[in-house]
């Protein structure tokens, strides 16, 4: 005798994300969910900023909200989670090109697995980032790497994933601007010139910087800071790329920080990358946690 579909679930599904596997997967994902004793609702994308419509209009009516898509998909429906004040926990199907946030919190990649792991897994509280009056699910950054996520060509992220990014990343370290910059992160400063930096509550960052395992706690009220200095000489260019190749983060030209509160000043307007979305210019940023708001289920 089949189980009675007593729960309500939300699947809000992004058809285009990635190589749009999905597509093929989506009756299988529904029939999961079924087996599990939930009564689906399936809404679809049709474009940017329509997770966050849906998730702020309709979520508080679900047990439980499902997206499918790539980060940024994810950064849409918690950003209409947040704006509703709808603490709703979440799952998350990975459909993107990287899927960063999955691969750091050791979530399944693969999508029948992944929706077997939401429909009988358990929920788990995760910090967000905070970003003046916008949200991150794991990482707001500057500088190198970041335009990557969203100028790289969708067919090199699907054929190459990561590879893309890091080699895309590396180049830019030694053609990037200097950034001039003052960070104040629980009142320690840190000013110089900068030629990347990131915010995060991950160990993966942009698809091409790896932090060391273990340093993030996903819960903990604070968040994760990386600052990659101008190198003066090759030598220190040469130990910054080593470095970001190998996890070590001894080099004099990097930082690497945990703090609760972090603010960027800059005297140029700066433009940001949140979740692999570009950001408008900013010349002050204040950077925080949210805590025990976002419940993931897997």
């Amino acid at each position: 005798m089949e189980q009675p579909l007593e729960k309500k679930l939300l699947l809000i599904v992004n058809p285009v994300s990635g190589k749009k596997t999905i597509v093929r997967y989506l009756p299988q994902v529904i029939r999961i969910f079924m087996d599990a004793g939930y009564l689906v609702t399936t809404m679809v994308t049709a474009g940017r900023g329509d997770a966050t419509r849906l998730a702020e209009q309709y979520a508080r009516q679900f047990d439980l909200i499902v997206c499918t898509g790539g980060d940024g998909t994810m950064n849409e429906t918690l950003t209409g989670l947040v704006r509703g004040k709808t603490c709703v926990p979440i799952g998350y199907i990975p459909c993107g090109s990287t899927n960063d946030f999955a691969v750091s919190h050791g979530l399944p990649t693969d999508i029948p697995e992944a929706a077997e792991a939401i429909a009988h897994g358990k929920t788990r509280c995760y910090d967000l980032g905070c970003f003046e009056d916008r949200i991150f699910t794991y990482v707001a950054a500057f500088g190198a790497f970041v335009s990557l996520s969203y100028t790289t060509d969708q067919n090199l992220k699907n054929l190459f994933g990561h590879a893309a990014y890091l080699l895309g990343g590396i180049s830019d370290l030694a053609q990037i601007k200097p950034i001039p910059l003052k960070v104040t992160a629980d009142g320690a400063v840190y000013d110089g010139e900068f030629l990347f930096g990131a915010v995060c509550n991950t160990i993966s960052i942009a698809g091409a910087i790896e932090l060391p395992v273990g340093l993030e706690e996903t819960a903990d009220g604070l968040l994760e800071v990386l600052l990659v200095r101008v190198p003066e000489t090759l030598v220190e260019l040469n130990d910054i790329v080593v470095g970001l190749l190998t996890q070590d983060y001894t080099s004099p030209c990097m930082d690497l920080i945990k703090a609760k509160e972090i603010v960027f000043e800059t005297e140029e307007p700066m433009t940001w990358s949140l979740d692999g979305e570009a950001s408008e210019p900013y010349r002050k940023v204040r950077i925080t946690p949210l805590s025990d708001f976002f419940y993931l289920q897997s």
